[in-house]
């Protein structure tokens, strides 16, 4: 079962956690490393990028700061990672009085990048389940198009790196 941790404490350096969630009938394990993605952790994490295939790409709607710094993870993740699929996440979609980032210009920038884009709120369970399927579905749909590559083979799972994601609901997946 799924809960908020309205006491959360930031990530220092790398959260790691398990998932599992069913995609057309098949359990799929999911490995989620939360890297936290502020400045001073930066060198710890691009250690992290090894073996990856799917990134989840978060910043928090009440945080200007949190969006500029959203293209700089998306190089720097295309920089370190090959053949990786990746979501672009707005969280906090739950607190509209302190939103700085338009649902609109998020959504645009992730049309410009090509990558799907979702507004979550882990303390309302709002789109996060989908969002996680979301991910999945391209990380499996990504290893059927490339049948030199076995998932069993990359270390037992998928992986996915993202950051201060946390719960649940609404929304199609790659939307």
């Amino acid at each position: 079962m799924s809960f908020f941790a309205a006491n959360y404490i930031t990530t220092i350096g790398v959260d790691f956690k398990i998932r599992t969630v069913t995609i057309n009938g098949q359990r799929v394990k999911l490995q989620i490393w939360d890297t936290a993605g502020q400045e001073r952790f930066r060198t710890i994490t691009s250690t992290y990028y090894r073996g990856t295939h799917g990134v989840i790409v978060v910043y928090e709607v009440t945080s200007g700061d949190s969006f500029s710094n959203v293209k700089r993870w998306l190089h720097e993740i295309d920089t370190n990672c090959e053949n990786v699929q990746k979501v672009l996440v707005g969280n906090k979609a739950d607190d509209p009085e302190r939103r700085v980032v338009l649902e609109a210009d998020a959504r645009r920038f992730a049309e410009t990048m090509k990558i799907p884009f979702f507004e979550t709120s882990a303390k309302e369970n709002i789109n996060v389940e989908e969002m996680f399927n979301c991910i999945t579905r391209l990380v499996l749909e990504a290893k059927l198009r490339a049948p030199q590559s076995n998932i069993a083979d990359s270390g037992g799972g998928v992986r996915l790196g993202g950051s201060n994601i946390r719960r649940h609901e609404k929304r199609k997946c790659c939307s």
